[in-house]
């Protein structure tokens, strides 16, 4: 089944809020090799005059994850996780990510580019905190390979 040209411009509800941990961000941190004290040291990050830790800047991706979950669960969308690479990421920031925010993300499909029999379905994340605010927008472009004949 080719990807449903009816996701774009859908939008899914907004996800659960997340609390952002002080112990989420170090281990993410860790994991990216990200070793600027800001991100383990509260001191350090309030030094610089964020409230706890600052997240490195692909941290959103946990967030986004989230709203990606809601597109491949949706059972008309054509895209099947073993045919699905992750082909691109970008983030567009208001302001960095820190440990005690609440953020929550809602999902847009912007758009499917048919590619020789595969497609490439681009989804904005606008992660918002608490307040309402912008933080975060993360653009995903995922690769659905061509399904079997």
């Amino acid at each position: 089944m080719p990807v449903n040209p009816d996701l774009v411009g859908r939008v899914f509800p907004p996800t659960p809020p997340y609390l952002v941990g002080r112990e989420k961000v170090r281990e993410f941190a860790r994991a990216v090799f990200a070793e600027a004290p800001q991100y383990s040291d509260p001191e350090a990050a309030r030094a610089l005059g964020y409230a706890d830790v600052v997240a490195p800047p692909t941290f959103a991706m946990v967030v986004q994850d989230i709203t990606l979950q809601q597109l491949l669960a949706e059972p008309e969308s054509g895209i099947e996780l073993s045919r699905l690479v992750h082909a691109e990421q970008r983030f567009r920031y208001s302001r960095p990510i820190v440990a005690g925010d609440e953020l929550t993300a809602t999902l847009t499909v912007g758009g499917i580019r048919t590619l020789g029999g595969n497609a490439m379905v681009t989804s904005d994340a606008e992660i918002v905190d608490a307040a309402g605010a912008h933080v975060v927008t993360a653009t995903s472009v995922l690769l659905v390979g061509e399904g079997e004949a």
